[in-house]
């Protein structure tokens, strides 16, 4: 596997943000700019890396696709074709969205209707409207793994990828994402070796993080940073590497830098980097 973080870090060139992620031991990293940032940038940001040696795991959408406004979900899955375009420019190894809902007032947030075959047939023609109008070369279009949308298991990630039946379309696989019941709570390790399993051949990067099972009653999940949950990190690594030795990681979610540093130096040690089961 090849670590990255989802923060651009503070920085003010591309050559000194390509050179932040390469002191820290990283070997990919997330694409900071959009397709709105014109040629120019875009390339200086791609050349930046390629002299640092390192791969672009992602670009990302994160807009709703499947808003509710027919002018909205337009100006968005254009976006997302041009954002793929740029993907592809560039050779991500993914462009990357969730799928997104019509039936409330969060974007990105769980209502029953998500899992509705409305819904479903949706995506699908979404999927492809994107896939179909950009048409990548190198790139994957990808829908993140989510716990109140689709697809919400690797089962309906496998059924999504055969019901778009696009070449293009591959998995980006955030597994603390569908930790969602006591079972794969307690039993990660199985849940890692099914998901990894049943979507061998499909996945094209990967998100980082932890879980932790709050005291609270009812069942209660909280996301955390890696080493204080209880996801098997080491496991998760093995699998990754054994899909990809280049699959990409990325640690997603924390709030500033230096806790970016200090995620990356704990998974560091605790993988030990040095050996073979980090790139």
């Amino acid at each position: 596997m090849y670590l990255g973080i989802s923060s651009s870090l503070q920085h003010s060139s591309p050559e000194e943000w390509a050179a932040k992620h390469k002191a820290l031991g990283l070997q990919t990293v997330n694409f900071p700019v959009t397709c709105d940032d014109g040629e120019d940038t875009i390339m200086a940001y791609k050349k930046a890396a390629d002299e640092a040696g390192l791969t672009i795991a992602e670009v990302g959408v994160w807009r709703n696709t499947l808003a509710a406004d027919p002018d909205e979900r337009k100006k968005w899955i254009d976006y997302s074709v041009r954002q793929l375009r740029m993907a592809d420019a560039i050779c991500a190894a993914c462009c990357v969205n969730v799928v997104g809902t019509p039936y409330g007032p969060r974007w990105d947030g769980g209502y029953r209707d998500n899992f509705s075959r409305e819904l479903w047939d949706m995506a699908v023609a979404m999927i492809r409207q994107i896939i179909d109008t950009a048409r990548p070369q190198h790139t994957k279009f990808c829908i993140e793994s989510m716990p109140w949308m689709i697809p919400s298991s690797p089962d309906e990630y496998l059924r999504l990828i055969e019901d778009v039946d696009r070449a293009e379309f591959g998995t980006h696989l955030d597994v603390v994402n569908m930790i969602t019941s006591p079972r794969r709570y307690f039993f990660n390790d199985e849940f890692l070796r099914e998901c990894f399993e049943k979507l061998h051949g499909t996945i094209v990067s990967c998100h980082l993080k932890d879980i932790l099972l709050k005291p609270e009653y009812t069942f209660q999940l909280e996301e955390c940073a890696c080493g204080e949950g209880t996801l098997d990190i080491n496991l998760y690594a093995q699998l990754a590497t054994a899909e990809n030795p280049r699959m990409p990681m990325i640690i997603e979610h924390l709030t500033t830098d230096d806790e970016y540093v200090a995620s990356v130096q704990y998974v560091r040690d605790r993988l030990s980097v040095s050996t073979s089961a980090v790139g």
